[in-house]
């Protein structure tokens, strides 16, 4: 999809944002930590996405979670304390998406990061 057809409106990608949050503890609770993972780093780049996208930010296609930070600190500086969150987060799309990385992560990491990804997607939605 083209970056100009992808939606400007924050609360789509918030409301996309808590899908994938709540697909965290199913994919979980199915063993699925690859997927678990996946949709973490989909939830919280969503969230950013739309955090960013409110303050008039131009649409950018990446998944890289430390440079969507980078620019919402820029708004908010008290997201620097989610930076560990998105540096690892970030490595679960590639990990997810490509074959030639074998190491999947574990369930104490995902639900561990799940409860930041959680913390922080309540802060953007509420700004």
């Amino acid at each position: 999809m083209p970056p100009e057809a992808e939606s400007r409106d924050p609360s789509e990608w918030f409301r996309k944002a808590h899908q994938d949050l709540q697909r965290v503890p199913r994919c979980l609770e199915a063993g699925d930590c690859e997927d678990a993972a996946f949709h973490l780093q989909q939830a919280v780049e969503k969230a950013l996405k739309g955090f960013l996208i409110a303050r008039g930010w131009t649409l950018r296609r990446t998944h890289n979670l430390s440079f969507l930070l980078d620019e919402a600190v820029q708004y908010l500086a008290s997201l620097e304390a989610y930076r560990p969150l998105c540096q690892e987060a970030s490595a679960f799309y590639f990990e997810e998406r490509y074959p030639f990385i074998e190491e999947a992560p574990d369930r104490a990491e995902v639900e561990s990061l799940f409860r930041l990804a959680q913390q922080l997607i309540e802060q953007l939605s509420r700004q």
